[in-house]
């Protein structure tokens, strides 16, 4: 097909791959003079299974065998970035001569903002999608703000404030991918963003592991189950929660041992597992916006959960007063969200703009994000 957009605008392609690693999104998007977005056209790419394999090891802190297979890591994930990229181009009917520019978040492999020194870790050599595209790319976008001393995450708040801001109403963005990120927009005063905690990461383990579906289509196998209140409070009552913004986390810290562990007097109906850890992701989002901004009166939902109707059903059972709704009505495809993110980076990086929020990321000021490779 022939994509339909306006060529008197650059044309950008964000690239992003989250901490669920569940596929490579691309998107096509335009930024007009007068603001907004404007979607063209997107696909998801499918991992290699071994490679996604080795990414959620890594993901939950395990560990690599030697250099070499950093190295080897950094050369395929870049390689798997490039054929999105190209896939996309080759689906939308663009050039790559009509394109200013890819941002590419890379995969993360590691994210410790609170060590000493902080450090944050995102895999997929930009030169390979150089190479293969011929279009000037931009990535290692969080490192910067980490080095001015910032969590380097969550990035997506500036850009949802410049897509999503109003002076109307206190309104929050919610990202459902792997983690849970919120982005709290009041209608006066300072912009917040912050990591809540598991998403779909957890969600998608034990589902794989006990019945073998790489999601929970539509939540339907925490529907069948019971809730496990004091399961639920013990997952709860951890100290990480209780931590005020500015503050990320990723699957080394929640992953499936870590949630075994509070599993400790016997074994549960997997089902059961499911609906509670569904329950976690939900009362700790709800926890966080009450907490944070309590006048908010519309959550806008993007990411990979906007498809499970079983968490939206029970984020709004714990938000009443709150709508609840996909980004998609505001016209940004939830699917997407952050892979048009990354390309508004990318924009904001050639054009000499700061892509961070010290209030979001605890950075020290403002920062130009990411490394430019030349096409």
């Amino acid at each position: 097909m022939t994509a339909s957009f306006d060529p008197t605008c650059p044309l950008y392609i964000g690239l992003m791959s989250g901490t669920s690693a569940d596929g490579i999104d691309a998107a096509l998007v335009q930024f007009p003079a007068e603001g907004g977005c404007r979607f063209v056209d997107g696909l998801t790419g499918a991992w290699e299974p071994t490679l996604r394999e080795r990414l959620v090891v890594l993901g939950q802190g395990g560990e690599l065998a030697s250099l070499d297979e950093l190295g080897d890591l950094d050369a395929r994930i870049g390689l798997a970035f490039a054929e999105a990229a190209a896939a996309l181009l080759a689906q939308s009917g663009v050039a790559a001569r009509q394109v200013r520019a890819i941002g590419s978040h890379g995969q993360t492999v590691r994210h410790r903002p609170n060590a000493s020194p902080a450090f944050t870790l995102q895999l997929g050599d930009a030169n390979r999608i150089a190479e293969r595209t011929g279009i000037t790319t931009v990535a290692d976008f969080r490192r910067r703000d980490v080095a001015a001393g910032g969590q380097g995450a969550p990035l997506m708040p500036a850009f949802h404030l410049a897509m999503l801001g109003t002076a109307d109403e206190d309104r929050a963005v919610l990202n459902l991918g792997g983690i849970a990120n919120l982005t709290l927009i009041p209608r006066s005063g300072t912009l917040l963003g912050f990591d809540t905690g598991p998403a779909n990461a957890l969600l998608d383990a034990w589902c794989q592991r006990h019945t073998g579906q790489a999601f929970d289509a539509d939540g339907a196998f925490a529907a069948s189950g019971v809730v496990d209140e004091g399961l639920l409070a013990r997952w709860r009552a951890d100290p990480w929660f209780q931590l005020p913004p500015p503050k990320s986390t990723g699957r080394e810290q929640f992953h499936l041992p870590w949630a075994q562990s509070f599993l400790a007097d016997g074994q549960r109906p997997a089902a059961d597992v499911q609906a509670t850890l569904l329950e976690l992701s939900v009362a700790t989002i709800a926890d966080a916006l009450r907490r944070n901004q309590p006048g908010t009166r519309r959550l806008l939902v993007c990411g990979g959960g906007v498809r499970n109707g079983q968490l939206l059903l029970r984020l709004g059972a714990r938000l009443p007063g709150v709508v609840v709704e996909s980004s998609a009505v505001h016209g940004l495809d939830p699917d997407y969200m952050e892979a048009m993110g990354f390309a508004w980076l990318a924009q904001r990086t050639l054009d000499g703009l700061a892509g961070n929020l010290p209030s979001v990321t605890g950075a020290q000021g403002p920062r130009i994000l990411g490394a430019i490779h030349p096409g």
